[in-house]
């Protein structure tokens, strides 16, 4: 039998009830090299700022909700200034926005010939954000994968942007 030595990334999800216990707990693991980085998940930017005041060892990662609906421009500041590394869930959209309908998305994917998904993973990549897109047809998979050829301009990132409807986070 086989026995897991560690794990490579460990997220503490939300801020709630005794998040700092746990987190402590997370610290000792990564210490003793039962995990090779730790991170939180959700973490909103003023709970990230006094939490990484806080801690022994700051998150490397905080996984949250960004796409162009949800931009979220002062979580990505605090991450970049605290240096955690932003990963994106629903870099897509998640379902409730429908990006693959939108003009401005299409038009810029036409001008790479590239797809609205490539699009907006590559607007996330230009960002700094890890994004691991779901994906169980290999045709999707192959595509997500396909965002290295091309870059977006400044105009076109700033157009993307444009998109957020304003949530804060």
């Amino acid at each position: 039998m086989h026995r897991l030595e560690y794990f490579d990334l460990y997220l503490l999800h939300q801020a709630m009830r005794d998040y700092f216990s746990a987190w402590r707990a997370l610290e000792d693991a990564y210490e003793e090299g039962k995990l090779k980085a730790i991170g939180v998940s959700n973490f909103y930017p003023h709970v990230l700022a006094n939490f990484c005041e806080t801690v022994r060892v700051k998150p490397m990662v905080n996984q949250v909700e960004l796409h162009p609906y949800f931009a979220q421009p002062e979580a990505l500041a605090t991450m970049k200034y605290y240096n955690v590394q932003p990963e994106a869930w629903a870099p897509l959209g998640g379902g409730r926005h429908k990006p693959f309908e939108n003009n401005l998305l299409q038009s810029i994917a036409d001008a790479h010939q590239k797809s609205i998904s490539q699009v907006i993973l590559r607007w996330n990549i230009q960002r700094g954000v890890v994004v691991i897109p779901k994906s169980t047809h290999q045709q999707r998979i192959e595509e997500n994968f396909a965002i290295w050829d091309f870059s977006l301009t400044e105009k076109e990132m700033a157009q993307i942007s444009s998109l957020d409807l304003g949530y804060v986070g």
